[in-house]
């Protein structure tokens, strides 16, 4: 018997049982996805909810695509550092994630008026969950990006919202629900940005909206009092002017001739690398601290044939002094005078925050393939092992399912047989598991 009809908070039915409300609001979802805009079924939809599932469409969003990182872990920490909320992230703490954190049953989520996450805290297995969608920090949330959600609709609507489960546009952010509220600037109101609650049902109740509210109104008072109080003790104290930063990032993943992309103020630029220099890049890159010419020999050509070395280190200073001069390597020791970021670093850093279906798919293959300069098989072997130890200690089903279809996973009878003992008995993904488990003489009982 599906439950007691009750007033829907998420229907435009007056009273209808909570399945039967899910159900519909999905029958809706379905018919927006194939295109069947003006389908009845999509009267059962609140207005707040349909009008932003038509954006989400106008903006040409996927149904099950995984918000974008537009953060690195170095330019997170620099980046809320200076934000104008960093200041009051422990009141945030304080008033939605009193007592202990680690088992509150929900995640609280600060992001920028963007719809950047820059904090996401709070219940360790819901964060684990939630992470593997993405929803960790420096990942994008605007309706824009990933549809329909609380933050990303919040900041749209610039008022604060409820979304439950499949009121997502986003078919992986429907089994969450979330409440969220924008923040704005004391005196200009100008928008700051946005806070979010995500978890269950009980991310969704009346008390949770008045909580959010609450919060993002002291928020705004605390940022004014503080404002104040600085005016008063430094009247004429000026903000030092940010610095211009030029970003490069070094494509190695899947690709044996690796790209080269560097952003500045100006113009962007890509540039495409031998093999070997690739190689001698990648382990610059590696090594921040600088390695010695002998060093550096060992690792791209497994001796020390610094003879050999050394012509090939100029090839490389004249190919980027005329495209990335900021990149050309100092010598004693060889090292990079810029930060240079990796596409290997970026997905090890998303691991590191929990989204495990993210950094799967910007895994697009192994370490320079066919290189086997020594440093190079090392640094693949390793991103290789922390891929797989992570998702096999840390993942959700839906990652870890995703993980067993890749290259990496297919043949992997130990990941194979933990999606089996992970899915549900009725699963229709079981039988196809069993099949690929015999095929490699595994051992199919759970």
């Amino acid at each position: 018997m599906i439950g007691a009809a009750v007033p829907s908070p998420w229907s435009t039915y007056t009273e209808v049982a909570p399945d039967t409300s899910r159900l519909l609001v999905e029958r809706a979802h379905d018919e927006l996805l194939a295109g069947n805009l003006g389908d009845r079924r999509l009267g059962d939809v609140r207005a707040l909810v349909r009008d932003s599932w038509r954006r989400s469409l106008a903006s040409s969003v996927g149904a099950e695509s995984l918000p974008r990182l537009d953060l690195t872990a170095d330019e997170l920490e620099d980046y809320r550092r200076a934000h104008p909320l960093a200041g009051v992230m422990q009141m945030v703490r304080s008033l939605l994630l009193p007592g202990s954190a680690e088992d509150s049953g929900v995640v609280v989520a600060v992001g920028d008026a963007s719809g950047r996450l820059l904090w996401v805290e709070g219940d360790r297995g819901v964060r684990s969950l939630t992470g593997d969608m993405g929803f960790v920090a420096g990942s994008n949330w605007s309706e824009a990006e990933v549809g329909t959600s609380a933050p990303g609709t919040a900041l749209a609507l610039d008022r604060a919202v409820q979304i439950r489960q499949a009121e997502h546009f986003n078919r992986y952010v429907q089994p969450w629900s979330c409440t969220a509220a924008p923040v704005h600037d004391p005196e200009t109101r100008r928008l700051l940005g946005v806070i979010d609650v995500t978890g269950g049902p009980e991310a969704v109740t009346p008390q949770a909206q008045l909580l959010v509210d609450a919060t993002a109104r002291a928020i705004e008072s605390e940022l004014l009092v503080g404002r104040l109080r600085s005016r008063a003790e430094a009247p004429r104290r000026r903000a030092p002017r940010a610095a211009t930063v030029r970003h490069a990032t070094l494509r190695v993943l899947g690709r044996d001739r690796a790209l080269l992309e560097t952003e500045g103020d100006a113009a962007a630029s890509v540039l495409e690398l031998s093999a070997r220099h690739a190689e001698i890049l990648l382990m610059l890159a590696s090594h921040r601290e600088g390695l010695s010419a002998e060093a550096l020999a060992d690792l791209v050509y497994g001796e020390p044939a610094v003879e050999t070395l050394r012509p090939e280190m100029v090839r490389l200073r004249r190919v980027l002094e005329k495209q990335a001069p900021q990149l050309v390597p100092l010598s004693r020791p060889y090292r990079l005078p810029a930060e240079l970021e990796t596409d290997v670093q970026h997905v090890v850093s998303l691991l590191d925050r929990g989204a495990h279906r993210v950094a799967l798919a910007a895994y697009t293959g192994p370490v320079l393939p066919d290189s086997v300069a020594p440093g190079v098989e090392e640094l693949r072997a390793s991103v290789r092992a922390t891929l797989r130890e992570s998702m096999i200690g840390e993942a959700g089903v839906e990652a870890l399912l995703a993980y067993a279809d890749s290259a990496d996973g297919r043949e992997d009878a130990e990941v194979l047989g933990l999606c089996l003992r992970m899915l549900p008995p009725r699963s229709p993904r079981r039988p196809g598991l069993v099949a690929r488990l015999e095929a490699l003489g595994a051992e199919t009982t759970t």
